[in-house]
């Protein structure tokens, strides 16, 4: 299984119209750690799921690409 969350983030960013300076002050993170998120390099704190699921209105099985 391949773990997609940083595109399934960059679609939902994008699809909001949100810069990932905008996510990342939502977040209290740095705009490069969303960057690295959504290249695939690194991943969020397992704590910080339940935020972007709620931010984005999705659940967080729909951020790890769980059916």
């Amino acid at each position: 299984m391949s773990l997609q969350l940083g595109e399934v983030i960059r679609r939902l960013r994008t699809e909001r119209g949100l810069t990932q300076l905008q996510l990342a002050r939502v977040l209290n993170v740095s705009p490069q750690a969303v960057s690295r998120w959504e290249n695939g390099s690194t991943y969020p704190d397992i704590t910080l799921l339940p935020e972007i699921a709620i931010f984005f209105g999705v659940s967080a099985d729909l951020l790890l690409g769980i059916e």
